[in-house]
């Protein structure tokens, strides 16, 4: 589940936002809110979120302020501004696109991360394989760039 957290200091919007989405449905987990930056930004490094919904004009913090605090502290949360990317009155619908939107990007993210790490632990597993093991007679660095770069069809002169 994607976590989304919402900051909007009009109380009817928050709530509204708040209770007339079907957050599990869609596939997201609403983990909290708050009415201005001052009083989320801790909140906000407790419960760590995918996604924060921040209005941009607040008292105390302003959403800005708040995101540049966000974005130092927890850098892969995605940041939805209503002022700003979605205008008031925001619809639900234009909400759920827009966080849809939103989570398919963080959702491939990750995708790409768990990826590379599996690439970069193979890499490691046979570079290590390659370090110990006696190959007289062949190059080794023929055999270190075809495990960064290579393709299935330059496997003939290993094979």
């Amino acid at each position: 589940m994607v976590k989304v957290f919402l900051v909007e200091d009009e109380s009817i919007i928050r709530r509204g936002i708040r209770d007339n989405i079907a957050w599990e449905s869609h596939g997201f987990e609403f983990v909290g809110e708050a009415g201005d930056g001052e009083y989320a930004y801790p909140l906000l490094l407790n419960t760590k979120p995918d996604i924060l919904i921040t209005d941009i004009k607040m008292p105390f913090m302003d959403g800005l302020e708040l995101s540049r605090l966000v974005k130092k502290s927890l850098p892969k949360t995605r940041i939805i501004g209503i002022s700003d990317y979605l205008l008031k009155p925001v619809t639900s619908v234009s909400l759920l696109d827009t966080l849809k939107h939103v989570a398919d990007e963080i959702r491939e993210e990750q995708e790409k991360s768990r990826l590379l790490e599996r690439y970069f632990a193979s890499y490691e597993k046979y570079t290590e394989f390659l370090d110990n093991t006696n190959y007289t007679g062949v190059d080794r660095k023929l055999i270190l760039d075809f495990l960064k770069l290579g393709a299935m069809e330059e496997c003939d002169p290993f094979v």
